[in-house]
């Protein structure tokens, strides 16, 4: 699933107080294998910040448990992705949910079809999942789903968005059902203002859940240029591929200054009616860049003891 414009230089800076308010409370994105490889990724981050762990086919579910656990006990509040289509049937859900919530004290999740093409069992959609009504039996007080503010070809072939509509609408309703806190979380675009026009249609069209919209961290254009494709990124990325034809800006490293300067205006232009509630973070480039980066703008981590 990241945020991004480009239009000026990246280095320019919003006022200090209205980026770092607008950006408090954000959550960031890791693999287990890379949390396993990063021993001080404890430091790197504010206690309580949200860790969502990306379940990519091939990670042993005991490396999904491990990473949640550590990331517990580090002070951190982890929210494992859920693909349905990486789960055979609903008894293997209920042993996955009861293991995260005992041995890694797991409270929330990230519910999502997955990325793979042919599923495993019996499921296919986070729909079906939700279903189940486990995650409420298991004590998920939180449950996220995706939003694809520029569509998905994959849930709608012809470039529509009725399909992923339907789907948010049904979900709407269901958060009505459970006794879980809802929200979305996005997949990534590269430009503000058709982002939040698309957030302010869903609101207008009573999907009421709160957004978090996901944000590319800093990177080399190439490396963005990678994912966005394979992500299914769609218009926004002609503003990677005009960059690209600046030559004199290839070797620059991207960061999202630019895009979040415009997302914190808007913010601080509609006080309590930004339909954007907080921002999800793609560490493409690294979680300790994508800190760092952080840290310059006001939000460092707390002193670890």
């Amino acid at each position: 699933m990241g945020l991004f414009q480009f239009g000026r230089q990246e280095t320019a800076r919003p006022a200090a107080g209205t980026l770092a308010a607008f950006l408090r409370g954000y959550s960031i994105e890791v693999m287990p294998r890379t949390l396993a490889a990063l021993p001080e990724f404890r430091k790197l981050l504010p206690r309580g910040t949200r860790v969502y762990i990306a379940h990519l086919d091939g990670t042993e579910i005991a490396d999904m448990i491990g990473a949640a656990a550590r990331l517990r006990t580090w002070g951190f509040e982890p929210m494992p992705h859920i693909p349905a289509r990486s789960i055979p049937d609903r008894a293997a859900l209920a042993d996955l949910l009861a293991r995260y919530r005992g041995e890694a004290g797991v409270r929330e999740a990230l519910v999502i079809a997955g990325g793979r093409a042919n599923p495993l069992g019996e499921f296919h959609s986070s729909i079906q999942l939700l279903e189940t009504r486990l995650f409420d039996r298991e004590g998920f007080n939180r449950l996220h789903v995706a939003g694809h503010p520029e569509g998905s070809r994959d849930i709608d072939p012809d470039g529509s968005d009725r399909l992923v509509a339907e789907a948010l609408a049904w979900k709407q309703a269901f958060s009505e059902r459970t006794d879980a806190a809802m929200g979305i979380v996005t997949q990534f675009a590269f430009e503000a203002a058709p982002v939040i026009a698309w957030a302010d249609r869903l609101r207008a069209e009573g999907i009421a859940l709160p957004i978090h919209l996901g944000v590319a961290g800093p990177a080399k254009l190439q490396t963005l240029v990678k994912f966005a494709v394979a992500c299914g990124v769609g218009p926004s990325l002609k503003v990677l591929q005009r960059r690209a034809r600046d030559v004199s800006k290839l070797v620059l490293p991207f960061t999202p200054d630019a895009f979040l300067t415009d997302l914190a205006a808007a913010a601080a232009r509609r006080p309590g009616d930004f339909p954007i509630a907080g921002v999800h973070f793609f560490p493409l480039g690294g979680i300790a860049t994508n800190a760092a980066w952080l840290a310059e703008r006001g939000l460092a981590p707390m002193p670890q003891r």
